[in-house]
Formats: C-alpha cells, sequence, structure tokens
C-alpha cells in the first residue's frame, strides 16, 4: 500500500513538472485595463509621452496623455516610463506548422503537387508548439502561416498567439494565396554557385507559364455558370479573382518582380511580392503599380556579389523614400522572435525608429489586410498590446514584461525562461 501511495505521488510529481511547459490561453478580459504613465508607441509614427492606453472587452478605449480617469471598476497600472507598443506581426511563417526541423512527423507545411491552390494552412496550425511562448515572450502577437512547397502552395491566414485551437486562433482565414516563383537566374550566376551549368532560367519559365495557364483555365472555369463536374482546384481560386485575397508572389529579382507585376495586369489581382531583395532597383515601378513588398530575412547576404553587403540593411529606407508599403519578415518560425531587432537594423540605415516599428506593426497589418483592427494602438482597434522595460527594437534594452492579446493579459513564460531559473537556482546565483 505505501509502495502504491510512493508511486502515485511520484508520477503526480512527474506529470505536475512536464505541465509547467503547457501554457494555457488566457480568460476573456472582464474588466477595464487602464495602463498609465507610459511612452505610447503609437504605430503610425506618433509617440505619446507620459501616456495612458485603456482598453475593456478586448478593445481600445482611450489613448492619450489626458484619458479620462479610470473607474473604480478597472485595473489600473503604473508603467513609470516603460514603453507600450502595438504587438508585433510576422508575416510569411510557418509557425505552428512545425515543430522540430530534422523530425518528419512533425512537418506539416507542404503538400505533394506542383499547383495546390485548395490548401488551407490553417487547418493545420498547432496552437500547442511551444515556439509560440518564445515568440510573444518577444512582443510577438500575430503571425501569418504560410504554406511551402510547389508553384502554388496554397493559402495562407493570420493567427492570433493565444488560442485553444486553430478555430479560435483564426484572426484573418484564407487572406493570400502564395505562388512560389521559379528563380529565372543560372545557377552558375547565383552567390556561391557551382560551375555546372543548367538552363533553369528556361525550365523557370516554362513553369511560370504553366501558372498561367492554370490561371487563364481557371478564370474562365468560374466564368461559366455551370460545371459538369467541379474542380476544387479552379474553385478555390473564386476568392483571388474576387480580390477577397491577395496574390503573394515569392521572388527576389527584377526581372521575376516585372512577371508578377504583369501578373496583377492581366488577371486583375492584387499581388504582393515576398522576397524581394531587388525592390530597391525598382522601387518607383512598384509604386506606379501599388504593389507592396514583404522584404524577407533583412540580416542576409545581398543576392548577387556585385551588390553592397550591406543593401539589404539599406533597402527598406530606399522604399520608404519612393512610398512603396512595405513590411518585415523573416524566414521559418523559432527565427521570428528576431524581428523587432531586424526592424532595429533597418532604423540604422536610414529609417527612423517610428517608420522601422511600423514596418512590424501597421505596415505589415496593411498588407496583411488586417489594419483595421489591430497593427497600431488607436481607438476601436484590438487591444494587442507588448509593455516593454526599454526599446523593443533593440536586444540589449527589450525586456518585454506584460501582452495583451484582444485585452487578454497573457502568459509571457516558456521554456528557456524555466531552464533560466532552474539553473540560476542550482548554482545559487539569485
Amino acid at each position: 500500500m505505501k509502495k502504491s501511495i510512493s508511486l502515485a505521488v511520484l508520477a503526480m510529481g512527474f506529470y505536475t513538472a512536464h505541465a509547467q511547459e503547457t501554457i494555457s490561453a488566457a480568460l476573456p478580459q472582464n474588466r477595464p485595463v487602464y495602463l498609465t504613465n507610459a511612452v505610447i508607441h503609437i504605430g503610425n509614427g506618433q509617440v505619446i509621452e507620459k501616456g495612458t492606453i485603456a482598453f475593456a472587452q478586448g478593445k481600445i478605449t482611450a489613448v492619450g496623455a489626458n484619458v479620462p480617469a479610470a473607474g473604480s471598476d478597472a485595473t489600473v497600472l503604473d508603467l513609470k516610463g516603460q514603453h507600450v507598443y502595438p504587438g508585433i506581426i510576422a508575416p510569411e511563417s510557418n509557425l505552428g506548422l512545425t515543430e522540430f526541423e530534422s523530425v518528419r512527423a512533425t512537418n506539416d507545411y507542404e503538400e505533394v503537387g506542383e499547383i495546390n491552390p485548395s490548401i488551407r494552412s490553417l487547418i493545420s496550425y498547432n496552437t500547442d508548439s511551444k515556439v509560440i511562448n518564445t515568440l510573444r515572450s518577444n512582443g510577438i502577437l500575430l503571425a501569418q502561416i504560410t504554406p511551402q512547397g510547389g508553384l502554388i502552395s496554397g493559402s495562407s491566414s493570420v493567427v492570433q498567439l493565444d488560442a485553444w485551437n486553430w478555430e479560435d486562433a483564426a484572426y484573418k482565414t484564407d487572406n493570400a494565396l502564395h505562388f512560389n516563383m521559379p528563380r529565372l537566374i543560372p545557377v552558375s550566376n547565383e552567390r556561391g554557385g557551382g560551375g555546372n551549368e543548367t538552363d533553369r532560367v528556361k525550365k523557370g519559365l516554362e513553369q511560370i507559364e504553366k501558372v498561367r495557364v492554370f490561371f487563364r483555365e481557371a478564370k474562365a472555369y468560374l466564368q461559366e455558370s455551370k460545371h459538369a463536374a467541379t474542380n476544387l482546384k479552379y474553385e478555390s481560386m473564386r476568392r483571388l479573382f474576387a480580390k477577397e485575397q491577395r496574390l503573394f508572389v515569392h521572388c527576389e529579382l527584377v526581372k521575376e518582380m516585372l512577371i508578377a507585376i504583369d501578373f496583377a495586369k492581366e488577371f486583375d489581382v492584387p499581388v504582393t511580392i515576398v522576397g524581394g531583395s531587388d525592390a530597391w532597383l525598382i522601387a518607383d515601378i512598384l509604386k506606379q503599380n501599388n504593389i507592396p513588398v514583404v522584404l524577407a530575412q533583412p540580416h542576409s547576404l545581398p543576392s548577387t556579389p556585385d551588390d553592397d553587403v550591406d543593401q539589404p540593411y539599406k533597402t527598406p529606407a530606399i522604399l520608404q523614400k519612393a512610398g512603396v508599403l512595405f513590411c518585415l519578415s523573416n524566414e521559418g518560425f523559432w527565427q521570428q522572435r528576431n524581428l523587432s531587432y531586424e526592424a532595429g537594423t533597418a532604423s540604422t540605415y536610414g529609417l527612423s525608429k517610428e517608420e522601422a516599428l511600423s514596418a512590424v506593426t501597421l505596415n505589415a497589418a496593411k498588407i496583411l489586410g488586417i489594419d483595421k483592427i489591430t497593427g497600431s494602438l488607436e481607438t476601436g482597434k484590438d487591444a494587442n498590446i507588448a509593455v516593454s522595460t526599454g526599446d523593443i527594437l533593440d536586444m540589449k534594452t527589450a525586456v518585454i514584461i506584460q501582452a495583451y492579446i484582444q485585452g487578454r493579459e497573457v502568459n509571457l513564460d516558456n521554456k528557456q525562461h524555466q531552464l533560466y531559473e532552474k539553473y540560476q537556482q542550482k548554482y545559487r546565483l539569485k
């Protein structure tokens, strides 16, 4: 009997210890919250010193230096000069679609076949991913969950990072269809390429034409009133042609971006460039055609050996000056935690601090089609808020101490923080 009790107690201790890594979704906001005496970065370029932001039932109710006093039912927090920011938005991520890149069973971001417009990444999104907790502790509160692979990989959705399941997480469903344009550059001309030349350009153009033909066929199919049989791939193009979603074209070079612009004109669909490392070369053309750009992986080398080594750092300022709508993104899933610091790098290469902040908040919201409800700290928008002790764009001073998603205060704990505390205690460092 004693042995059974001991085993039961041991088992309870085991599950309790492991349960610490699982963080439940926060409860809905049940009372107004006032964050006072804060430096409030609105996200649209405006900064309010010693300001107050109030939110109730998940929505921002007041922002400014002279907000009326809180009622007796409100929670009032004096931030004592700390900084308040809009939650950072991570575009173009496979967060929640993979957990361990080397373990195939945890990867669910790619489907077989070249043309898969009917694939929806949202239904594969794993809200229990441990990586999510790490991102939230860096102020990243929303992400665009994007499929990969093939020519047309499917549709992405925007999720908020505090949910029980993918239905709860959905913030904007199927906001974009993704076209992975083949690289139109010979292998030997690529940075680091060897001498084994292949006619990749010819093959790439053939694949692009294949996609173009698919678009034409889908448009013709949708213009017909009746069909002998339903074609799911063609049907999944309906929202794009109705301009209810955007075509995100993944490409880097000038010639590739010009083809993307041709797609926008021929099929009369809204197009966004993803990647766009050479966007600085045709900033005026992008502006004329109203083509936004998601600049991918700013902390990287340039596309070609002839470019300045720091060209990726300078590109955001060039696009800003030209009036091109752009935002910043990073590759993969766990790498998104560095997004604010990449914006910080851009702020040292021509952008102002607030312009750099917009590149990971309001600009991203505009490109993803969610700027009416988030992306900036304005009355009526969702209370997606990050509180930092210092500059959120600066790795040395940024420490996120509180975060709210739709007014819910979310848990900022994560496995890495728990390990830090564990070994601080073990070696009596605190």
